[in-house]
């Protein structure tokens, strides 16, 4: 596959109560592409949303759920989650502040 842009990195945010819960401490949760790397979602993150300096990532790959329709078997696809920890002097992430 060719290079991964910063702008193909983060997929979407992941909108569930406890993601909500942990913006207070400027950690925010995104789906990412599942090739990714750390030092990518890091990149992105910084270029993506001004005046954020990010301080720690953690991902989490999920597998596909087996799905069935009649007597077929198949899978959804695979997805990966970031986690995302900002420093204390960085700004807030925008696109949270009306949620």
């Amino acid at each position: 596959m060719a290079a991964l842009q910063y702008y193909d990195v983060i997929l979407k945010p992941v909108v569930t109560e406890k993601s909500m819960d942990g913006m207070g401490d400027k950690k925010y949760t995104f789906f990412v592409h599942p090739e990714a790397n750390k030092s990518q979602i890091k990149e992105a993150v910084e270029k993506m949303f001004d005046g954020v300096k990010v301080a720690k990532v953690n991902t989490l790959n999920q597998d596909g759920k087996t799905k069935r329709r009649g007597m077929t078997y198949g899978k959804t696809a695979k997805t990966k989650k970031a986690m995302v920890w900002l420093t204390e002097d960085s700004k807030e992430i925008e696109i949270f502040a009306g949620l």
